[in-house]
């Protein structure tokens, strides 16, 4: 069973899939800063002076931080701008591997037994017929 475990792990989309959540995951936290750091306090101060962060409004003894969730739609925005030029680009960058040309002919019919011949043949084999 462990050598099933083992096999089972060490197969590539497994390895390519914990890759992609490692760096997934750190990707999010480097947007985080941008949008918590960068962005929120510019977009702020654009507004007059708004701290996202502290938005909220209390409803009895609940606190409803409306703020938190504003940034974090913003964090959601921008992950999906960057993965969708991410993915663009991509695209692009792939190379359209050209089509091959078509081969030429090695083999014809003869217009007489309708026999596959090759193609500078001047006489048919099969029936002998002399062709043009």
């Amino acid at each position: 069973m462990l050598k099933e475990f083992k096999g089972f792990v060490m197969r590539g989309n497994v390895l390519d899939l914990a890759v992609a959540v490692i760096i997934g995951g750190a990707f999010g936290k480097i947007i985080g800063s941008l949008v918590n750091d960068i962005l929120m306090p510019l977009i702020g101060l654009v507004m007059g002076g708004i701290d996202f962060a502290t938005l909220n409004f209390s409803v009895g003894d609940a606190v409803v931080a409306y703020g938190a969730f504003i940034q974090a739609i913003i964090d959601f925005l921008i992950i999906a701008l960057v993965i969708f030029l991410i993915l663009k680009n991509a695209e692009k960058a792939k190379k359209e591997e050209p089509t091959p040309a078509p081969k030429e002919p090695t083999t014809k019919k003869c217009s007489f037994c309708f026999t596959e011949i090759p193609i500078k043949a001047t006489r048919c084999p099969h029936c002998t017929s002399e062709l043009k």
